[in-house]
């Protein structure tokens, strides 16, 4: 058991028999009244996204999610499939589940599945993932002086803002915890 002030993005739990992700939350300490955690979170089974309340001190039943790192092969369109390392067995997975991790992975990249009593229902990108920058307009020379960004869309097709000196062809490291631009490698 977990209590809803210990809720994060990312944990999983049991709520009236379905199990739900926390996508987002924000503890909330009004200046009159109670606290309370706002959250909005996925249904792991459905997809389906709902915004809830909690009082902090409520109790939770959490639940265990089986990780499994699996190789990103190739989508056809529809689907998108991973290969286990292991086992060699392949898994096509939904956009819906894949969504936030695919706009930073390339083909043969390793990624995170998370499975639920055996269904996979959501995939994770590596913390840091290095991409070759495809499309972004030219930095003029000597407009340096405050940290200005700029879009730049990488070889996935993710869109990430960097500096004015990153320019098309650099590889760049990307945070995908926050689709961040980090660092020019």
């Amino acid at each position: 058991m977990i209590t809803a002030g210990d809720l994060r993005k990312g944990v999983t739990f049991d709520l009236d028999g379905q199990v739900y992700t926390v996508i987002d939350f924000l503890h909330v300490k009004p200046g009159k009244g109670a606290a309370f955690v706002r959250t909005k979170l996925r249904n792991v089974i459905s997809g389906g996204v709902t915004d809830r309340t909690f009082n902090p001190t409520e109790k939770i039943q959490d639940v265990t999610i089986e990780r499994k790192e699996m190789q990103y092969l190739y989508s056809d369109g529809e689907l998108y499939y991973f290969m286990d390392q292991e086992t060699y067995d392949q898994i096509p997975l939904n956009y819906e589940k894949v969504e936030d991790a695919i706009k930073f992975l390339k083909e043969n990249m390793m990624a995170v599945i998370k499975f639920y009593k055996g269904e996979a229902f959501s995939v994770e990108a590596p913390n840091f993932v290095e991409l070759q920058i495809i499309e972004t307009e030219p930095g003029a020379k000597g407009n340096t002086a405050t940290n200005t960004l700029k879009p730049a869309k990488v070889e996935t097709g993710a869109t990430v803002n960097v500096p004015l000196f990153v320019n098309e062809g650099d590889m760049i490291r990307i945070d995908t915890r926050t689709g961040e631009y980090m660092e020019r490698v």
